[in-house]
C-alpha cells in the first residue's frame, strides 16, 4: 500500500514515511492509492472480534509497510481498558428523542474525554515506529493546531514519548475554560503550549505555512529533527478514525439493531471534516453507508458547500458553545475533492490554490453530483444546541455535549426533509462535562451558575447524577504550567525559540 500527495501524485511515499513526514512537501494530504474491499464474510470475521482485534485488522490492510508484531503492539498499548474505562473504547449506547430512536457512538471514553483520543492515543506508537524505519536517529517535532480538543488529547498521547517534542497552539478565546485548563496543566518533559490571538483557522494555516517553509525545516535538520502532525492532516490520525465505524457497525448487527449487510447512514458532527472523511472512507471499504450527514454549527462553511458545490470561507465567523466545529477551512475537504475528481492532483491543486489566493472555489458539475447523492448537510445555531441538550435529557435521562447536540439537530432535520428512517450512527464527540456551563444551562435554564468551572462541574452531577470522568475530575487542584500568548505573525520564531534554535 503506497501514498500519493493529493496535490502532485508523484510524490508517493510508504505508509511510514507518510506518517512521519506528516504532510506532503507541496502541501498536499497524504492519500491510499487504493482501498481494501471488505465483502460480507470479511464482515462476518470481523463481527466476532473484539475492538483491538478489528484494528488489527484495518491497519493491517493499510500499514503494509509495518510487521504484524508491530501492529500488535501499537494496539495493544493503545487501546487499553484503563485508558477508556472498559473493553470497548468506543462503546454504542441507545436512546430516543421523542419516538426517533438514537444509536449513539460514544467516542469520549479516552483520557481527555473527546474523541480525538481514539487516534491519538495510538498515533504516537505509529509515529515512533515509522521515525525509526524513515529517520532513524532524527527527533520528531509535533506541531498542532487545536480548536480544543485535539490539542489536549495530542499532549497526552505524546507526553515523555522519545524522540518527540509537542508544541500546541490554541485560539485564546475560542476554547472552553475546561479545555484550556486541560492542555495548561499538561505534563511531560517534551511539551509545550501557546494560546495565539486568532481564530483556529488562524492557528491551522499559521502551522501548515511553518511546515512548509523551507528555512525553517533546514534549521531543523541541522538539530537532528524534522516536523511532524498530531492533526488529522497526518494519515496516522485519520486511519484510527476508519476503525470506530467499521466496529459501530458491527456492534449495531451484535446487538440485534440491524442485520449484516443493512445500510446505514451516520451522522458527525464536524468542522475540520476528518472525522466524517474517515466513514466515508469506511464507505469505499465496503461498509454499507447509505448517507453521510454532516452536522455543521453557526460556522455552516461545509453545510453551503455540500448544498451549492461553492467553499467560501469569506464569511463571518462564530464563537460558539461547540468550540471544535468553529472553523471556516477544513483542511480534511481536500482529500475528499481529491477522490471525488477521480484522484486528480491538478484539480484539487487547483481547488486549493483558489482558496488561498481568493478564500473560495467551486468544484464541477460531476463532483458536485456526487456530493449531493452522498451527502446531507445541515447546521444548528445556539439556540437549537441547547434545546436538543435540554430535550434529551429531559425525555429519556440521556446527558450529551454541545457538539453531540448540533448533529442531532441536523439527524432531525434529515429525517423531516426525507423520512428516511434509516438506522443511523450518531458520533457523540465529547464529555458533556468539558463543556459544563454550555449543558448546565441548557438541561437547566432557571439555574444560578456558579463561579467556577469545577464548580458548574459538581452542580451538572447533581442534577444528571451522570459519573464525571476521572480525568476531568483529577485536574480541579492541578495548577496552569503554560500561560504564553504570541500573535500569529510571530508562531515561527515562537518554535525555534521552544526548540531552543537559533
Amino acid at each position: 500500500m503506497l501514498y500519493n500527495s493529493t496535490q502532485n501524485a508523484r510524490e508517493v511515499v510508504s505508509s511510514a514515511q507518510a506518517i512521519a513526514q506528516g504532510i506532503s512537501k507541496d502541501g498536499g494530504l497524504f492519500v491510499p492509492q487504493e482501498f481494501p474491499k471488505y465483502d460480507k464474510a470479511d464482515f462476518q470475521a470481523l463481527l466476532a472480534m473484539d475492538y483491538r482485534g478489528r484494528a488489527k485488522k484495518v491497519f493491517s490492510d493499510f500499514l503494509t509497510d509495518f510487521t504484524e508484531e508491530e501492529i500488535i503492539d501499537c494496539v495493544s498499548k493503545a487501546y487499553t481498558s484503563e485508558k477508556f474505562g472498559g473493553s470497548n473504547p468506543a462503546p454504542m449506547a441507545y436512546t430516543k428523542l421523542g419516538d426517533t430512536p438514537l444509536n449513539v457512538l460514544e467516542l469520549w471514553h479516552g483520557p481527555t474525554c473527546a474523541f480525538k483520543d481514539m487516534a491519538l492515543q495510538i498515533l504516537p506508537h505509529l509515529l515512533t515506529k515509522s521515525l525509526k524505519k524513515t529517520y532513524d536517529g532524527k527527533d520528531a517535532v509535533i506541531l498542532v493546531a487545536t480548536s480544543g480538543d485535539t490539542g489536549k488529547a495530542a499532549l497526552e498521547g505524546f507526553k515523555d514519548v522519545e524522540h518527540t517534542k509537542i508544541i500546541v497552539f490554541y485560539p485564546v478565546d475560542g476554547v472552553s475554560p475546561m479545555q484550556k485548563h486541560q492542555m495548561n496543566t499538561q505534563e511531560g518533559s517534551n511539551v509545550t503550549v501557546c494560546a495565539i490571538k486568532g481564530n483556529f483557522d488562524d492557528a491551522q494555516t499559521g502551522v501548515k505555512k511553518i511546515f512548509t517553509t523551507p528555512e525553517i525545516s533546514e534549521k531543523l535538520a541541522e538539530n537532528n529533527m524534522l516536523f511532524s502532525s498530531a492533526n488529522s492532516i497526518n494519515w496516522g490520525r485519520l486511519l484510527p478514525q476508519i476503525v470506530y465505524y467499521i466496529s459501530a457497525y458491527c456492534d449495531l448487527v451484535n446487538d440485534g439493531k440491524i442485520a449484516l449487510g443493512d445500510k446505514i447512514n451516520v451522522v458527525v458532527p464536524t468542522g475540520n471534516f476528518g472525522n466524517i472523511l474517515a466513514s466515508y472512507y469506511a464507505g469505499l471499504m465496503g461498509l454499507p453507508v447509505a448517507k453521510f450527514i454532516c452536522a455543521s454549527n453557526s460556522n455552516n462553511v461545509l453545510t453551503d458547500f455540500i448544498n451549492t458545490g461553492i467553499y467560501d470561507k469569506n464569511r463571518d465567523f462564530y464563537t460558539t458553545m461547540s468550540p471544535s466545529m468553529d472553523i471556516l477551512v477544513s483542511s480534511n475537504l481536500e482529500r475528499l475533492l481529491y477522490k471525488l475528481s477521480g484522484d486528480s492532483d491538478v484539480s484539487t491543486k487547483e481547488w486549493m490554490d483558489s482558496l488561498k489566493s481568493t478564500g473560495k472555489y467551486e468544484v464541477s458539475d460531476e463532483v458536485k453530483a456526487v456530493i449531493r447523492e452522498k451527502f446531507f448537510g445541515g447546521f444548528c445555531g445556539e439556540e437549537q444546541t441547547q434545546s436538543i441538550i435540554n430535550r434529551l435529557f429531559t425525555q429519556s435521562g440521556y446527558l450529551c455535549d454541545t457538539h453531540t447536540a448540533v448533529a442531532v439537530n441536523v439527524y432531525e432535520q434529515y429525517v423531516k426533509n426525507t423520512g428516511d428512517t434509516t438506522p443511523s450512527v450518531i458520533a457523540s464527540t465529547a464529555s458533556p462535562y468539558k463543556f459544563s456551563k454550555a449543558v448546565l444551562k441548557a438541561v437547566s435554564p432557571d439555574c444560578t451558575l456558579p463561579e467556577t468551572e469545577f464548580e458548574m462541574v459538581d452542580m451538572l452531577f447533581d442534577i444528571s447524577k451522570m459519573p464525571v470522568p476521572a480525568p476531568l475530575a483529577s485536574l480541579k487542584d492541578k495548577k496552569a504550567r503554560f500561560s504564553d500568548v504570541t500573535e500569529v505573525d510571530k508562531m515561527p520564531e515562537y518554535v525555534l525559540s521552544a526548540l531552543s534554535i537559533e
